[in-house]
């Protein structure tokens, strides 16, 4: 079939018209007959059974008659007025009843002509009635292309209101597939039709359409979700492939003094094999001559710092320059102490640049960088500033990169003759079926296992009613010298309410641990930036025991110390905000404890949430519970709703097909990378026309 023919106009299709198409386009986005044609159905009605009257049982269930119309009626009632009409087969009698629409459907009906009548049965003083059945005459019912299995498409109040109804766009549907002759073009290689065992795509789109069986239906589906992963997999590989060509990068092809030495003389300890393995993977990226684009994905504590920071080595002994970019002033003056501390034997100068860096400090930064003096660079957005220029920058890690939107971003490439090297860091496990969707352009890797000596931080549920018995044991960890954080929640809809809580539970902390024996830091949103930092300074610097907060401490703050993480209204909290708020204990040789509190009122999910954080503490495992219990959208944060636009497939229900097609579009493209075979021709057609019509950015919004 002609492509072209599936990009015509939906008003050119014999039964809808102006009116009908622009509601079809506002409604529902279908545009041209290749939308209508991807109009899945929601679900099946099975038509496959005729009831007789004197069968119909007292169930509500929907079901199909076949008989005739003796006897049409209006009928006034309190309000308006009821068409009713005498239907009989040979078993017996009931009435159909209109509420709506009664002129047109009295002009339309027969009388003594055989009808299929279609719907939900009502049961009333001893007698059957239906509302607003569906109704064929029987002669046309034979005709039409039917299948088994009624196709229920999705619809809107606005299209059932203005007579669209079900049947009529299934009317339209059959009028599609007369006037294509079902001549639909195949869009995947016969091998890959032949490996998988795949339906061909005219039997997988008639089959969607008008199934004859369950069995076809689900030989169909699977054809046609396997189709639509398949393509936005082969579009974000080949996007990683043609990046791999065709941007250049730096070729790092010395391992140098400053690498070795601080490998075999300055690692605080051992490094993991997963650390290992990822610093392995980074040093081939730098030592090709394409642009490294790589995610690094690594729980709370699982040592990224290191990975980042032998990165950086690696440029320096190159010749090069490398900068961290965090999304905070608090993160970027960890990293910027972290890196100093452990760098302190080499020769490498390391300056941090951010909002508050004064001017005098801002000119010698900006001199340095200009002319090389100056090795690694940490800041905030301020690295983006035009001013911010490097003699020669050979990598950019981003840290927590979700919050940096991609124009941020590409600023950083910029500075240069060739983009530099490129390492986006996130200690927010995305599950893998999601990175292989949303990052599936980018090359990942996974710090899966903790360093030796970290602690599995003891996580437990309790209610309100215990928490005389929590105070008890927050003074015991007091005692022993360690600290405490509090974490209120803070969901914008309700800041008033939120904030009175905070409060509220501050003044009761306070109560209960007195100055002078305690003291107690507060952190919240509505602070200025300044008292913020006093506040979290005198935490990190263990002036005060107990910091009340709400979620601003959920990404970064590193106090060693810090043994025990009180979540007030843990029930409000998100499973990823829970675990990233566990994250921020645990990091000191002591055992820490994590503990949720909740009232006793818990909905389904949220009992689910809490179990799955006692259960374990693996971010791929609670990030896996949270997709399935979020959905892409809302994993990904509002900026990215509606993640995948997906017309049939599903990446949580279908993550295996999800997988199966990753990993023939890579072998699809390593075989032939052009896709210039004759074999892979409908691919390469199909490629071209989703690139033009519908791109991967379309999917993945």
């Amino acid at each position: 079939m002609n492509a072209n023919f599936l990009q015509t106009p939906i008003d050119y299709l014999k039964g809808v018209g102006p009116n009908r198409a622009d509601l079809l386009k506002k409604e529902l986005g279908i545009h041209t007959f290749q939308d209508l044609l991807n109009l899945f159905p929601n679900r099946y009605l099975d038509r496959t059974q005729y009831y007789k009257i004197a069968q119909l049982q007292q169930t509500n269930a929907e079901v199909q008659i076949i008989g005739k119309i003796t006897h049409i009626k209006t009928v006034e009632q309190k309000r308006g007025k009821r068409l009713v009409a005498t239907f009989i087969d040979e078993t017996g009698t009931m009435e159909l009843v209109w509420f709506r629409g009664q002129k047109w459907i009295r002009e339309n009906l027969k009388l003594n002509v055989p009808y299929v009548i279609f719907g939900k049965t009502n049961y009333f003083n001893n007698s059957f009635s239906m509302p607003h059945p569906e109704m064929e005459l029987l002669e046309a019912h034979e005709k039409s292309i039917r299948s088994a299995m009624q196709p229920v498409y999705p619809s809107t109040e606005k299209l059932g209101n203005s007579g669209i109804t079900n049947r009529v766009i299934n009317g339209l549907m059959q009028q599609l597939f007369l006037e294509s002759k079902n001549a639909f073009a195949e869009t995947l290689s016969k091998p890959l039709l032949e490996q998988l065992k795949l339906a061909s795509k005219k039997e997988a789109l008639f089959n969607i359409h008008f199934p004859i069986s369950q069995a076809h239906l689900a030989r169909a589906q699977y054809r046609l979700k396997f189709e639509e992963l398949f393509y936005i997999q082969l579009q974000l590989i080949r996007k990683n492939l043609i990046h791999k060509s065709k941007i250049k990068g730096y070729t790092f092809d010395k391992i140098g003094h400053n690498f070795n030495t601080f490998f075999s003389e300055h690692l605080p300890f051992e490094l993991t094999e997963a650390q290992k393995r990822v610093i392995k993977e980074i040093r081939n990226d730098l030592g090709s001559n394409a642009q490294m684009n790589r995610l690094l994905q690594g729980d709370v504590g699982s040592g990224k710092t290191i990975v980042a920071l032998m990165s950086m080595l690696i440029a320096i002994d190159n010749g090069f320059q490398a900068c961290l970019m965090a999304p905070t002033e608090i993160l970027s003056v960890q990293h910027y102490n972290g890196l100093v501390g452990l760098c302190k034997r080499l020769n490498t100068s390391i300056e941090i640049l951010t909002g508050s860096t004064k001017t005098s400090k801002r000119r010698e930064i900006h001199e340095k960088l200009e002319n090389g003096e100056l090795d690694i660079l940490i800041g905030t957005h301020a690295l983006l500033e035009d001013k911010v220029k490097f003699k020669n920058l050979g990598l950019a890690i981003v840290d927590e990169q979700h919050r940096f939107g991609v124009e941020q971003r590409s600023k950083l490439w910029h500075k240069n003759e060739y983009p530099p090297h490129v390492l986006v860091m996130t200690a927010t496990p995305i599950p893998r079926t999601l990175a292989m969707s949303v990052y599936g352009d980018l090359d990942i890797s996974v710090i899966d296992e903790l360093p030796p000596g970290r602690k599995d931080i003891k996580t437990v549920h309790r209610f309100d009613a215990n928490r005389l018995k929590v105070f008890r044991f927050i003074r015991d960890e007091i005692a022993k010298g360690r600290q405490v954080y509090i974490v209120y929640p803070l969901i914008q809809e309700s800041e008033t309410m939120d904030y009175k809580d905070l409060k509220d539970g501050y003044e009761s902390i306070v109560r209960e641990f007195p100055l002078p024996e305690y003291q107690v830091s507060i952190v919240h949103g509505q602070m200025k930036s300044a008292d913020k930092e006093y506040e979290m300074n005198r935490f990190i610097k263990g002036e005060t025991q107990i910091m009340v907060a709400t979620t601003v401490i959920e990404v970064g703050v590193d106090v060693p110390n810090a043994s025990v993480m009180i979540i007030e209204s843990a029930e409000r909290f998100g499973l990823s905000q829970l675990h990233q708020l566990r994250g921020r204990v645990g990091r000191g040789a002591e055992q820490s404890y994590c503990i949720l509190m909740t009232g006793h009122k818990l909905s389904a999910d949220a009992k689910m949430r809490l179990e799955t954080m006692v259960r374990t503490s693996d971010g791929f495992e609670i990030a896996e519970v949270d997709l399935k219990l979020r959905g892409p959208g809302d994993m990904m944060g509002t900026q990215q709703s509606g993640v995948l636009n997906l017309r049939i497939a599903d990446i949580i229900k279908d993550s295996e097909i999800l997988k199966i097609a990753r990993s023939y579009a890579m072998q699809t493209l390593k075989a032939d990378p052009n896709l210039a075979s004759e074999e892979n021709l409908p691919i390469k057609n199909t490629y071209a026309q989703l690139v033009k019509y519908r791109n991967i950015w379309n999917y993945i919004s």
